[in-house]
């Protein structure tokens, strides 16, 4: 059956209230498997998305703990977006012209965010811009008036970040060796940084383009560091100041980097390319994704997939199992990308955008045998960042940011496949942390709260399993 989807523009001038509504309907895949790739762009694959809402700039998007609220990077800032009522997605505010007292002006370039309970971290440039560099915190737990509550400008633009409430974990690249930068957010200083070069002398010899530090993830005081071709890698971060070496997951050594003849070719092409990593609830299986491309005429470059590991011992991490990309008839950096982007592992399920590839949910109830559940995909309009769980939906951010196909970004809604699907006349609140009938929503049942224990319940069967046999 096909839904009808609420389109709802968000305009980005002056006060950003302007609206338009529209329709869009989608179509079963050509094939019939949800694997060829649609003809144009009014053939997407897979069942049809419950909102839209066009924006004019989308790059990460996270949402609140309760799932209500997504959190969308603009470019010049931050927009707040309700999700109470999952097929009509709705502006709420927005923030620009963050750290706009510098004497540089404000940051030109917010790609990432991170969202800790009431707090949200905004932080950038992710690329050489003129503009301030640093990142802002605001409490947003008045989802019509965030406040800021927190800002620091700093010497090196940031590409990601992570943020547990009080500390800012920033990706420091143009500093020397590429670091992790831990600031206290409440006192605004600077308080520890860590390095390959901290894991050995030898990364001195690779050239940096090889391994800048491109995403980072933190829970239970372990930091997941994404350093592309230099591998994937585990530091705790219990005393920030002192920050020490857990593992390295994966990866090639400094010796067999520093003999590649084109770097250049090398960090956009497998193996390698560590792009984004993170965990589950309880930090025992890693995700992994893989960002590239095929640059060669043997096909033997991209797009990468995401690896999922059992590091439940850090020291002796298992790889179980690829998520591998979906199909496209140009991997080159100009054509069809299906490469893997973000991505969250949550109660047994990897939701997963792919760029032009779309987005998917897989089941990880046996991480060794991932079930895909669920894909969309819209090859020549859409060109998915990310996907996040929300309240009775998930939610994906499709780009203009990424090359290949020309796209309107919007922020998306899908039905989530482990939970039932949400009627349009669910009741709306502009409460920051919830004032509805949850249940309506899907909201504490399988979806939220429930599902985490069973999610504990599904890995720690099939670990067992594995021991038995």
């Amino acid at each position: 059956m096909r839904r009808r989807t609420v389109l709802r523009r968000l305009a980005l001038a002056g006060t950003g209230v302007g609206l338009a509504t529209g329709t869009t309907r989608g179509h079963p895949s050509p094939t019939g498997d949800g694997t060829a790739e649609p003809a144009a762009s009014d053939t997407p694959v897979g069942e049809d998305p419950l909102g839209v809402l066009e924006m004019e700039t989308v790059y990460e998007v996270v949402t609140s703990p309760d799932g209500h609220t997504a959190y969308v990077a603009t470019g010049d800032g931050v927009a707040l977006v309700d999700l109470v009522t999952p097929t009509s997605p709705r502006p709420l505010s927005r923030r620009t012209d963050l750290l706009a007292d510098s004497d540089n002006g404000p940051i030109q370039r917010v790609q990432d965010l991170a969202v800790s309970g009431s707090r949200l971290l905004a932080a950038g440039p992710a690329h050489p811009a003129d503009g301030a560099h640093g990142f802002v915190v605001f409490d947003v737990s008045d989802r019509r008036d965030p406040t800021r509550i927190a800002g620091l400008e700093l010497d090196t633009r940031i590409h990601n970040c992570h943020f547990d409430g009080r500390y800012a974990y920033l990706t420091a690249n143009d500093r020397d060796g590429n670091p992790l930068l831990v600031v206290d957010t409440e006192t605004e200083q600077e308080v520890g940084e860590w390095s390959l070069l901290d894991a050995g002398d030898a990364w001195a010899d690779v050239p940096t383009s090889l391994w800048p530090l491109h995403d980072v993830w933190v829970q239970h005081d372990r930091a997941y560091l994404a350093y592309w071709d230099g591998g994937t890698w585990i530091v705790d971060v219990s005393d920030p100041s002192d920050i020490s070496l857990v593992a390295n997951v994966r990866g090639r050594t400094p010796e067999d980097l520093v003999a590649i003849e084109d770097p250049g070719t090398e960090r956009s092409e497998p193996p390698g390319n560590d792009h984004f990593v993170t965990v589950d609830e309880d930090a025992s299986l890693l995700g992994v994704g893989g960002e590239s491309w095929d640059l060669s005429d043997d096909g033997s470059g991209g797009p990468s997939g995401i690896d999922l590991y059992d590091i439940s011992d850090p020291d002796d991490a298992e790889l179980l199992s690829t998520l591998d990309p979906p199909p496209t008839s140009d991997p080159t950096p100009g054509g069809i990308l299906t490469t893997a982007h973000n991505f969250e592992l949550t109660d047994n399920r990897c939701y997963s955008a792919w760029y032009n590839g779309g987005v998917r949910v897989h089941d990880l109830t046996d991480p060794t045998a991932p079930e895909q559940v669920f894909e969309w995909r819209n090859t020549d309009a859409t060109s998915f960042w990310t996907a996040q769980r929300a309240a009775g939906c998930f939610v994906a951010g499709s780009t203009n940011a990424s090359q290949g196909t020309e796209v309107q970004p919007a922020l998306y809604t899908f039905p989530d496949p482990r939970i039932r699907t949400p009627t349009a006349d669910a009741s709306a609140t502009d409460a920051g942390a919830g004032g509805t009938d949850g249940t309506s929503l899907g909201v504490g049942g399988p979806g939220f709260g429930v599902g985490s224990a069973l999610a504990a319940v599904g890995l720690a069967a099939w670990r067992a399993r594995r021991r038995h046999d």
